[in-house]
């Protein structure tokens, strides 16, 4: 697919708006990085593939009595600390 997209200034920098046709097609989500190269004048944008994905609920799932760590003591408090 092609099409053109103008350039604007955004803050510092310039970006352009992805059409919702592309954000579609590769399952692009707000917050997902990208890689971006310059390669023979052109440039090139990736979504960054990341082997796996953990939520909170999935990495405290895993959490066992063989690989949970013991307590650590720090003291009393020494400042303004509230307890």
């Amino acid at each position: 697919m092609e099409t053109r997209l103008r350039i604007q200034k955004w803050g510092n920098g310039l970006g352009i708006s992805i059409p919702s046709v592309i954000v579609t097609g590769l399952s692009l989500k707000e917050g997902l990085y990208v890689s971006v190269q310059e390669s023979n004048n052109k440039i090139i944008i990736e979504p960054v593939k990341t082997s796996v994905s953990y939520s909170l609920t999935d990495m405290l799932c895993e959490i066992t009595d063989d690989n949970l760590h013991r307590c650590i003591e720090t003291g009393a408090p020494t400042g303004n600390e509230i307890w």
